[in-house]
């Protein structure tokens, strides 16, 4: 797919990059499965870089509008499965 990932401008490049990988992850739940605890993972650090809940739901709704991916629901699936389980979305 062809788009942009949301993201801020006043971010370092490490934040930006780490960002994307999370953004990266929430596709391969939908694409391929994605082992819990490394989403998991990016997700903690998803969550270093956007503290907020208002500004997460943003950048996150505009990801879903964006991709047809939704990082709430993949955080929630990955929230509830039990370490180690492959994630996979429909």
């Amino acid at each position: 797919m062809e788009y942009q990932y949301p993201l801020e401008q006043d971010w370092s490049t490490e934040e930006i990059i780490d960002a994307i990988a999370f953004f990266q992850k929430v596709e391969k739940a939908y694409e391929q499965g994605i082992e819990r605890d490394s989403f998991m993972s990016a997700y903690r650090r998803f969550k270093e870089i956007v503290p907020g809940k208002a500004q997460e739901r943003n950048l996150c709704n505009e990801f879903e509008e964006i991709s047809g991916y939704s990082p709430y629901q993949t955080v929630k699936s990955a929230k509830a499965a039990n370490p180690g389980k492959i994630i996979k979305m429909n």
